[in-house]
């Protein structure tokens, strides 16, 4: 599965299946955080950040709690989603 992670005004193009909020939450705080050779914890190796994907190929969406506003390309795409009828899981106000 594809889906978009969303933290704030940063998001990643994630393979795997679509995050419980807890997950989400980690992935976003682990992923956010640069550090050479970290290793990833195993109760998220299921999911990978990828570079060249489709948006038609996404699945689901995650928005977690981060600095700044969600950019307008992100917004744009996370509309195109929900069109899609895909649902917009938001954990920013409790909503999921």
């Amino acid at each position: 599965m594809l889906g978009i992670l969303v933290h704030g005004d940063n998001h990643f193009i994630v393979r795997g299946p679509l995050p419980g909020r807890a997950a989400a939450l980690e992935l976003a705080r682990h992923w956010s955080l640069i550090q050479i050779a970290r290793k990833t914890p195993p109760e998220l190796d299921q999911w990978r950040i990828s570079s060249k994907e489709y948006r038609e190929d996404l699945e689901w969406a995650v928005l977690v709690p981060g600095d700044g506003e969600i950019s307008p390309a992100v917004a744009q795409l996370l509309d195109e989603l929900s069109g899609r009828g895909i649902i917009i899981h938001d954990s920013r106000f409790g909503c999921w």
